[in-house]
């Protein structure tokens, strides 16, 4: 039987200046002249024309049609290479991370006092049982990490083996995390999320070559028990996407690059610079008399043997004159030498100049550049300044700042992370539970002001 084609030409659909889709129909072909080396412009061009539309068409891995995650299906790789380079920018996540979870995830339900909302905090032997017998901390730490560097999580929701709830079936076993790397969502052509039927887990970093690919079906929150073991995507909308999210820093990730390249600008001025710290004028006359001197001195010997001579007396006076003006324990020391004039009368003189590197401005303009790009990371990534430790015109926060500061982050920057973090297990408590009115929720230690506080409880007499 002949193979047939259809004889089309394929659509081209450009991503980027370095990335491409070949559309057949039927078929989609990504093509990248990107090379990996090429990090930062790769990412700095991308982050330039808001990340590009990554999601117009699926790519093909292992026979599976997927959604790919960033042009060239690397984003989370990307973003974990970008936070390794900078010195700031995993601080202020990994100290956002810390001020979301507070003092960790207790169980809580609802009161209403005065017209007013409040948590109750509770504690359920049943259920807090279930929930340290798969290490639940662990699991909203590595969700709440992947959520604060991309924007959602991937989650996967085994069914107990053997007990069956009445009336509805296994429980839920646990929670099991995975990582943005290497979990990716099965292509839908409605390019609707909520019709993605799979979520693939494979070691997309190294485009599965051994870890091959596993299909598991979505996770039904209105029918937990549907499915063996299921999975999950839990994100916070992204606006204009389709599929994936990402991280509310993505328009600071150039600034997230330039901050990262200064220590290294600074260490390549430091190899590569000429450093020089005199400039010295030899008058020519000076080492032609020395010649002249060694001929006379020397009459039977060979030219060849003058000009060894000559530069070896050269090398000497050089040396001594190197040795007197570097070095701290020569300050005080002087050079001397003896002006004088030529047949021509002209005078024979040596001279000897600081060279001005500019070395201070230069210095100075790219600490303003660090300066800024730390204020647009901070600012990028939704944290205070105050709350980072970062110095803003020269100077730390006043403890009343940050104490504000905090209060306006607990108030409205909370509450849907908490949401999406904590979503799977209080899927899973509600289904295992039935009944219940608690939930996992960030309990948060009220933090007062000095003055707020009996002095034997202040922290200077602690």
């Amino acid at each position: 039987m002949k193979k047939q084609t259809t004889g089309k030409k394929p659509k081209i659909r450009h991503l980027s200046d370095s990335a491409a889709i070949l559309d057949f129909g039927g078929q989609a072909i990504s093509l990248s002249t990107s090379p990996r080396s090429s990090l930062d412009s790769y990412i700095f061009d991308m982050a330039a024309d808001g990340g590009g539309n990554w999601e117009q068409t699926y790519q093909t891995m292992r026979g599976y049609k997927i959604v790919p995650y960033g042009i060239n299906n690397d984003f989370p790789v990307m973003i974990r290479d970008i936070m390794a380079r900078n010195n700031l920018a995993p601080g202020v996540l990994h100290r956002k991370q810390n001020l979301l979870t507070g003092q960790g995830a207790f169980l809580y339900e609802n009161a209403f006092d005065g017209g007013k909302i409040t948590r109750r905090w509770v504690d359920d032997p049943n259920i807090s049982a279930w929930l340290r017998s798969w290490d639940y901390d662990r699991f909203i730490d590595q969700a709440a990490t992947d959520y604060l560097h991309t924007g959602g999580f991937f989650a996967i929701h085994p069914l107990e083996r053997g007990y069956r709830l009445p009336g509805h079936g296994r429980r839920i076993a646990r929670l099991e995390f995975v990582s943005a790397k290497d979990a990716r969502l099965e292509w839908a052509d409605s390019r609707n999320i909520d019709d993605v039927r799979h979520i693939l887990v494979g070691d997309f970093e190294t485009a599965c070559v051994n870890s091959g690919l596993r299909s598991y079906p979505v996770f039904d929150p209105t029918d937990p028990g549907r499915y063996p073991i299921s999975a999950s995507y839990n994100y916070t909308y992204a606006f204009g996407r389709n599929f994936y999210a990402t991280p509310g820093f993505m328009g600071a990730i150039r600034w997230i690059l330039r901050g990262s390249d200064i220590p290294m600008i600074f260490r390549h001025v430091t190899e590569n610079g000429l450093n020089l710290a005199y400039h010295v004028h030899s008058p020519q006359g000076y080492w032609d008399r020395i010649e002249e001197k060694l001929r006379e001195k020397y009459p039977e010997e060979q030219p060849e043997e003058i000009e060894a001579r000559y530069k070896q007396a050269k090398k000497k006076i050089l040396d001594a004159l190197t040795e007197t003006l570097s070095g701290k324990q020569n300050a005080g020391k002087f050079f001397e030498s003896i002006d004088s004039y030529d047949d021509d009368h002209n005078l024979i003189t040596w001279k000897i100049e600081p060279v001005d590197q500019k070395i201070k401005d230069f210095v100075e303009a790219q600490l303003k550049i660090s300066e800024a790009a730390s204020s647009a990371i901070t600012s990028g990534m939704a944290l205070h300044p105050s709350l980072t430790n970062i110095m803003v015109n020269g100077k730390l926060a006043s403890g009343s700042e940050m104490l504000y500061a905090l209060k306006v982050f607990l108030h409205f920057d909370t509450r849907i992370p908490e949401r999406v973090i904590l979503g799977p297990i209080n899927q899973a408590i509600a289904y295992n539970f039935p009944g219940t009115r608690y939930q996992l929720g960030f309990y948060h230690a009220v933090v007062m002001s000095e003055e707020g506080i009996s002095e034997s409880e202040r922290m200077k007499n602690n």
